[in-house]
């Protein structure tokens, strides 16, 4: 049996204005954390948009906040992040926003409220570089894009 890992805290502060909320799952098995717009948006078919959310987070040293699509919004209207995952690393400060795109053929309306993107977390991988003449060989080798086939 793991012991298990406290949650590190994520300080969240909020502007006073309508449409700004807390990011909260939507149910308990829910790896991400609903992030609301904080301004009314018409993104017009073919376009994207910096949405603001009117919140700014404090995590600590160790931990990112990646910044993800809603499957719905994508599904349905094919509204999603452009940057996917847009990263949100320990020490920013400044206000949470997702850079949202219109694929679809339709222009759609964001209000503020609105779920619009979600939140998820990571622990923060560092490495050290070492330079080097050579690289030990693979089996792909430098086979790149596709190389692997899609089947």
């Amino acid at each position: 049996m793991h012991e298990a890992q406290p949650n590190p805290a994520v300080f969240v502060q909020l502007e006073n204005r309508p449409g700004v909320s807390m990011p909260v799952q939507a149910t308990a098995g829910s790896a991400g954390y609903d992030l609301c717009s904080s301004q009314q948006i018409l993104l017009r078919a073919g376009s994207f948009a910096k949405v603001p959310t009117g919140l700014r987070i404090s995590m600590p040293a160790g931990i990112e906040c990646q910044v993800r699509p809603r499957s719905g919004l994508a599904a349905k209207h094919g509204v999603t992040v452009l940057n996917a995952p847009g990263t949100i690393d320990s020490d920013y400060r400044g206000e949470v926003c997702a850079i949202l795109i219109n694929h679809g053929q339709d222009d759609f309306l964001i209000e503020p409220g609105m779920r619009i993107a979600q939140l998820v977390f990571a622990r923060v991988t560092t490495v050290d570089f070492v330079k080097t003449d050579s690289l030990d060989t693979s089996g792909r080798g430098e086979g790149g894009f596709g190389s692997t086939g899609t089947r």
